[in-house]
């Protein structure tokens, strides 16, 4: 069977206690597989205010409501409230996630701090924040971590290094449309990007007619036809494991109609032969409904 799989970034406090368990729930019920990438360290959200200056921003957040999904607690975190340290106060729901039988791998330590900076530090400042998060990991789940998938989608060259030092399995830190082997600075790295090949709900909402009604019929169109790898959808525990996971199950039964296995990033790594996947130069690109530049695989 074709693959489709599913990987949930894991922003917040909120998600995390709120959206993680109910998307375990729908998931089993499912019989689907998934991936969780979980923020680890503080929940800093309400610092994400400065990307008010940010083109695209405004937007953006106008579509899809901000305080509906996340809560105005959340958009104090780090602010004038203290971010709570997610790793920490979520540890039991971090573990059973993990006994329920799900992969689980990291997103990031400081969700806002990551996204807001990363592409304009240096190797000392990438491998604190990765390093970090990996300890607070094998704290939490008791082995390495084997897969990174970056916040928000942004990267640095230093970033493919350090996940080659921390020996992942693989990563999906970007948008593309099939597997591929990152090229940095003239040299290939062997750790195989698996990136996000469809929109995600708070792209599309809003946008073209799309709504809370109708947008997972334009996403069902965009998987009728199988490709040679199949297909890769990132969702947030804020937004589907909670408001929006009605959309969801109506997605999970879609895809299974058409003839999609739902599973885990490392179901469909495992099923690829890596002799024949290209090689693909680092570059930061833009993804439509998506504010600011990101990973992209180059066409």
């Amino acid at each position: 069977m074709m693959k489709l799989a599913l990987k949930i970034d894991v922003d917040t406090f909120r998600g995390t206690r709120e959206g993680v368990p109910q998307l375990v729930e729908l998931f089993k019920h499912h019989q689907a597989g998934a991936t969780f990438l979980f923020s680890l360290g503080p929940d800093n959200t309400g610092r994400a205010i400065r990307r008010v200056f940010r083109r695209g921003f405004l937007k953006k957040v106008s579509r899809t409501s901000v305080i509906e999904h996340y809560g105005f607690r959340t958009l104090l975190y780090g602010t004038l409230l203290p971010g709570p340290d997610i790793g920490r106060e979520c540890t039991d729901i971090l573990q059973s996630v993990q006994k329920a039988g799900f992969e689980v791998g990291i997103h990031a330590w400081d969700h806002i701090k990551w996204q807001d900076n990363v592409t304009q530090k240096d190797f000392v400042w990438t491998e604190s924040q990765m390093l970090k998060a990996a300890t607070r990991f094998k704290e939490i789940f008791g082995v390495d971590a084997k897969v990174h998938g970056a916040a928000g989608w942004q990267m640095n060259p230093f970033a493919f290094q350090i996940e080659r030092n921390m020996q992942l399995s693989y990563a999906s830190d970007g948008r593309g449309t099939s597997p591929f082997w990152p090229e940095v600075n003239g040299e290939t790295i062997q750790i195989l990007q698996i990136p996000t090949t469809l929109p995600t709900l708070d792209e599309l909402i809003g946008l073209d007619g799309w709504n809370t009604r109708n947008v997972h019929e334009h996403l069902l169109s965009l998987t009728k036809i199988h490709n040679q790898y199949g297909h890769v959808f990132t969702l947030h525990a804020e937004l589907e494991g909670m408001k929006l996971i009605p959309i969801l199950d109506k997605l999970l039964v879609g895809w299974k109609a058409q003839g999609y296995e739902l599973v885990s990033l490392l179901e469909f790594f495992n099923s690829l032969d890596k002799s024949k996947l290209p090689i693909f130069p680092f570059i930061m690109g833009t993804a439509s409904g998506r504010s600011g530049s990101l990973f992209v695989q180059p066409h």
